[in-house]
């Protein structure tokens, strides 16, 4: 990568973009040790023009950027930042910093890419601890506590299922999805290497 960061007296913007939704979420300005930083610790790191001093987004939030891929523009003097946030992104609670929606999380309208940003922000609390979340006090508990709350939950989505009960079943599901990327965050692995198999399988 060879910016130019003379050209801009030292500082040259940075576009943050959701990686899963391609929405963008924030504007911001890096020199050449901020950009060093985010590449090194893969999660966004600005200077902050205000306080003159290098800013990691999210640290005293929590609502990390998690860098997926950084790109250069044609005149080498503007970064595009692909992220997976963890958490809404401006200061005023919004999913993005360019609307005026008060949005938690991103917008999927029930879309599997949800299930992208659930699983960045389980691992974040695995890697980030906090003390009054659900998820981590099951990572705290172990990995048999993890795959008991995953058997639990597929018992109770085979008995809605077999009686018919279509809205009860609904929710049983989400707690199997979500005790499942708990599971496997606790072993190590991502949902896309569960994918992968299946696009192997689908090949045969």
């Amino acid at each position: 990568m060879n910016l130019d960061f003379q050209k801009t007296g030292g500082l040259i913007p940075a576009i943050i973009q959701d990686h899963a939704t391609g929405q963008v979420l924030m504007l911001g300005y890096m020199n050449e040790e901020a950009l060093a930083q985010t590449q090194q610790e893969k999660k966004v790191t600005f200077f902050s023009r205000t306080k003159n001093r290098l800013w990691t987004k999210g640290e005293t939030s929590g609502n990390f950027l998690n860098v997926v891929s950084i790109q250069q523009d044609c005149d080498a003097d503007t970064l595009l930042i692909k992220v997976n946030p963890v958490g809404p992104v401006c200061h005023t609670g919004s999913a993005t910093c360019f609307t005026d929606q008060k949005e938690v999380y991103p917008t999927h309208n029930g879309s599997a890419l949800f299930l992208e940003y659930l699983e960045n922000l389980i691992q974040d609390r695995k890697n980030n601890p906090s003390e009054n979340s659900y998820t981590n006090s099951l990572f705290q508990r172990g990995i048999q506590k993890m795959a008991q709350k995953v058997g639990e939950e597929a018992v109770e989505v085979v008995i809605d299922a077999v009686a018919g009960n279509r809205e009860p079943m609904k929710g049983e599901a989400a707690d199997l999805l979500y005790h499942l990327l708990v599971l496997l965050a606790g072993s190590d692995m991502k949902l896309s290497d569960v994918i992968q198999v299946l696009e192997e399988r689908h090949k045969r």
